[in-house]
């Protein structure tokens, strides 16, 4: 009798236990394929005190931004905001951004004319017209996140771009001047291996880039 009535309670408290085994093998597996979050969001900012100031945000070249563009290139100084308004664009641990626009191409060319101690040209202004804008990636030393792909988003849909290389983990993209009309937002994405860097360029910021 004591045997009879001990071998279901032992049976009972086995089945307990391999139950609650089960229990704990099944959250410590749901914790380990649960991956991490693999997106960084950064907001980006304009460079202050650029010289001379600009509000209307990247456009095709025009008499008055060729103009504009000339002035800011005579204005000399080693890191003038206005000809380097890309310094630090989307800054983050992974990469590091560059800019290249009309406005950009013209005051960048009289800059380095002035930074020589020579009179101010007036760049090719049917060269400055064909140019459109175009985003450069470039992995931070020591980052360990090679760039797989370089995306520009606006109203929550990928913009197509005029041209596209990633290569060796360094990528470029070229799109028309009607995706960073400064009327919304924009995001930068630098998609790595590792994890995405996501930019958020708001319409306020845009205004200010050239």
């Amino acid at each position: 009798m004591i045997i009879t009535s001990a071998l279901p309670t032992d049976l009972s408290s086995c089945g307990r236990i391999v139950r609650w085994c089960l229990a704990a093998v099944l959250v410590l597996a749901g914790t380990a394929v649960s991956p991490p979050d693999a997106t960084a969001q950064v907001q980006a900012t304009a460079r202050p005190d650029a010289t001379p100031p600009w509000t209307k945000g990247i456009l095709p070249i025009s008499p008055e931004s060729y103009y504009h563009a000339i002035e800011c290139g005579t204005l000399g100084g080693d890191d003038p905001p206005c000809v380097f308004w890309d310094t630090g664009l989307c800054q983050n641990d992974d990469f590091t951004l560059a800019a290249h626009s009309a406005y950009k191409q013209v005051a960048y060319e009289v800059w380095v004319a002035v930074q020589r101690g020579q009179p101010a040209p007036q760049p090719d202004f049917q060269a400055a017209r064909r140019t459109r804008v175009t985003i450069s990636a470039t992995p931070v030393a020591g980052a360990g996140n090679p760039l797989t792909d370089l995306v520009l988003i606006r109203g929550g849909e990928p913009v197509l771009s005029v041209d596209r290389t990633v290569r060796e983990g360094i990528g470029r993209a070229t799109f028309d001047y009607a995706a960073w009309a400064p009327t919304a937002a924009v995001t930068i994405e630098m998609v790595g291996e590792a994890r995405t860097i996501s930019c958020v360029i708001e319409p306020a910021v845009l205004q200010q880039y050239r």
